[in-house]
């Protein structure tokens, strides 16, 4: 049976298009983006969602900080009266995230926002700053080594470049196989047959499977990374810019490929990118990111037709759309702030053309502004 949600569908690039594509998973021909057709779609035109299970993946106020420590140089500098200080980043600052089983989270922000860092931290690729992560409901903090360990296969990362993932000195049947078989889960004998199986799985031939990565193409190599996720049999996968080195006709392909398969393995996807098309058409809910902190989520349809926070209204109205007209593109005033010194307040009121006094000083908390919205605003508290 497949996940609710998500039966299988086509996704094809309005580049090469030129015409609206139907988001799958949702009644053909109910929902346009806002921005094409100029008409919200309410909660009654969408699909209907069964009762709310228990989330998968969570995480609770996880901050993540990168310190670079003061070297030997530094220290002497400041025995002398220098005042140097260490550097902190602040990638991640207090984010909730819950993702509920067969749920496509797409999480956009800008450059440095820190959402690869936060993709990292949901699988366990980076430790905690602070805060916690759970899986469903169980905390994962203090596991035994074994109990860690087979944990850990249930959630795994498809990185962005697909070259730079993979071993150039290792052929593939060695890149996909060598997991299954540290961990246990088939027999060294077995290797190659269930590699086979896994290329298959992901759209290239298993004969291929003695190659190394540089004898495969952009999209082939895409593919590879893919199924080196799938081969310890995942039900949480991290997709971290997965489409983004691609050409416009390989990201289809591939994006098709993501949404077969969580259909067949009732797989569990966040999903990085920048690219707010991508991110409308496999999607269920979108969560938005800036400087570190999570500004606006909602589900997919909703939060395109009437995006809440000011940062999110200003990335929608710039994102590229196929209308006839000509349009005038006015970029984001200023520049994301430095993470080694976020401002004040909300980390947005540089840049916001709404901010008031209270901005500068106090960051607003999120808060359910409809059934499944949340934006954290200090607009959504004055009077309307």
């Amino acid at each position: 049976m497949s996940p609710p949600g998500r039966p299988k569908g086509e996704y094809r690039s309005a580049q090469r298009e030129g015409t609206p594509v139907d988001p799958p998973g949702r009644p053909k021909g109910e929902y346009r983006s806002a921005q094409r057709e100029g008409t919200p779609v309410t909660a009654s035109q969408a699909s209907p969602v069964a009762a709310t299970p228990a989330p998968l993946v969570e995480l609770s106020r996880v901050s993540k900080r990168f310190v670079k420590s003061l070297d030997v140089s530094a220290r002497i500098g400041n025995l002398l009266g220098a005042g140097l200080r260490e550097e902190i980043v602040h990638a991640v600052d207090g984010v909730d995230l819950a993702i509920k089983p067969g749920e496509v989270v797409g999480l956009v922000g800008e450059s440095g926002c820190g959402k690869s860092t936060l993709g990292r931290l949901a699988v366990g690729l980076l430790p905690l700053s602070s805060g916690e992560r759970r899986w469903q409901g169980k905390s994962l903090a203090g596991l035994a080594p074994d109990a860690a360990r087979r944990q850990q296969l249930k959630m795994q990362m498809i990185f962005q470049d697909p070259y730079a993932s993979l071993n150039p000195r290792m052929r593939v049947a060695d890149i996909v196989g060598e997991a299954p078989v540290a961990h246990g889960l088939i027999k060294a004998g077995e290797k190659s047959e269930y590699v086979a199986q896994q290329l298959t799985r992901v759209g290239l031939d298993g004969s291929l499977m003695r190659r190394f990565p540089h004898q495969f193409s952009g999209g082939q190599r895409a593919r590879i990374g893919i199924a080196r996720a799938l081969a310890v049999k995942p039900e949480f996968l991290v997709c971290d810019e997965s489409v983004a080195a691609l050409d416009v006709s390989i990201q289809a392909q591939v994006l098709n490929l993501f949404m077969d398969l969580q259909s067949a393995l009732h797989l569990t996807y966040l999903f990085i990118s920048h690219d707010l098309g991508v991110v409308e058409h496999i999607s269920d809910r979108v969560v938005i990111m800036y400087l570190g902190r999570v500004v606006e989520t909602g589900p997919t349809p909703e939060l395109y037709a009437a995006p809440n926070h000011p940062y999110t209204q200003a990335l929608l109205a710039e994102a590229g759309k196929v209308e006839p007209k000509k349009r005038t593109f006015v970029p984001i005033q200023g520049e994301i702030p430095s993470p080694l010194a976020p401002p004040p307040g909300c980390h947005f009121h540089p840049r916001c053309p709404y901010a008031m006094p209270i901005c500068r000083t106090s960051a607003p908390d999120l808060r359910e502004i409809a059934p499944a919205r949340w934006s954290s605003c200090h607009l959504n508290d004055l009077p309307r």
